[in-house]
């Protein structure tokens, strides 16, 4: 069996979406919606992660009362 390619973010949510629409259908026999299961399971993993290494990327540029710009984490005043 081939390597599969690796998806991007918007391709592993899709196919993801596709995942769920296959499964919530309920018609799949068990041994391929186990298999469908783990790949969704590996696809959220990998999302998730690729969402929070944008998230740990973004910052917000405030400027301060001096007048200065700072970098501040994303969500960092609450």
């Amino acid at each position: 069996m081939a390597a599969k390619k690796k998806l991007n973010f918007e391709g592993s949510m899709a196919r993801l979406e596709e995942i769920v629409s296959l499964l919530e259908k309920g018609d799949a026999p068990l041994e391929q919606a186990m298999t469908l299961f783990e790949e969704g399971a590996k696809l959220l993993r990998e999302c998730t992660k690729q969402l929070d290494e944008a998230e740990q990327k973004v910052t917000l540029l405030t400027a301060g009362k001096d007048g200065v710009v700072t970098e501040e984490p994303f969500g960092g005043k609450d």
